[in-house]
């Protein structure tokens, strides 16, 4: 009887994976990426960025020529919404409009890159580009960036909220939300952000505030304001939580690695 290897008794009897060993079975597809390694995660920084104020609903005004009733990744971004989000304090009661209790997380941003080329396509540059691209394993045309979450800081307040569409302007500047450039955008004093009217008041700022910003993991974003609405927010409806399906897929490929174990095991035995 050949002796069984030490790497899958451990497996067995903890039922985790070790960071720095490889699996000594034979698996179909490489190992998953384990999400407690993303927990701590730190991304840096992006400094002194100048924030304009957008809303769902805006229409084209100015130098401005997009309509928000449609985000990038959503086109019934207001139906879906609720309504209009009417940027007026008057019409708003704390961080939502008065007239109607929101269907998506009023705390909503756009930054100018959209990872996907169309509904079947990445853009050829993702999947290096973007750091936790990998983990969730899109199928082509699934944006890994809607919903992603980012801390913003304005002077001593701080900020979550959601990734929910592309701009100012451009919506290919990868270099800037992902690297270390500055915003590639030349309009309204270089911005490199919109952010909506619940951010805006939580921050206090004004269209031209300048701010810092980061993307943050979902499991370091604490409750506030930004995890009370909506049904793609993770704290109220936790199966749009990518980390939890990160982590399913993960319990499925240990599963699969304890049943070839006990596979050969019984096999081994029965020489």
């Amino acid at each position: 009887m050949t002796r069984f290897p030490r790497i899958l008794l451990a497996i067995l009897s903890v039922g985790i994976l070790p960071a720095t060993a490889e699996p000594q079975v034979v698996t179909p597809t490489a190992p998953p990426p384990n999400p407690k390694d993303y927990r701590r995660i730190a991304y840096p920084w992006k400094k002194d960025i100048t924030a304009t104020v957008f809303w769902i609903g805006e229409k084209p005004g100015g130098r401005n020529n997009t309509s928000n009733h449609h985000s990038s990744w959503d086109r019934e971004w207001q139906k879906n919404f609720g309504g209009y989000d009417n940027p007026d304090p008057a019409a708003r009661t704390g961080f939502r409009p008065t007239n109607f209790v929101p269907k998506l997380n009023p705390f909503y941003i756009a930054l100018p890159y959209n990872d996907c080329l169309n509904h079947a396509a990445h853009k050829s540059e993702a999947a290096a580009a973007i750091p936790w691209f990998h983990r969730y394993s899109p199928r082509p045309g699934q944006s890994v960036c809607k919903g992603r979450w980012i801390q913003i800081i304005s002077g001593n307040r701080t900020c979550y909220a959601q990734w929910e569409d592309c701009g100012p302007w451009v919506t290919d500047d990868w270099q800037y939300v992902f690297g270390n450039r500055p915003p590639r955008n030349t309009q309204n004093s270089k911005a490199g952000i919109d952010v909506s009217p619940a951010v805006r008041d939580q921050l206090g700022i004004k269209s031209g505030s300048k701010i810092h910003w980061r993307f943050v993991e979902l499991s370091n974003v604490p409750r506030g304001p930004w995890s009370q609405l909506g049904t793609n927010n993770p704290f109220v409806n936790p199966k749009v939580n990518p980390d939890l399906l990160a982590a399913q897929r993960y319990n499925t490929y240990l599963r699969e690695l304890r049943d070839k174990a006990y596979q050969q095991k019984d096999t081994s035995r029965s020489r």
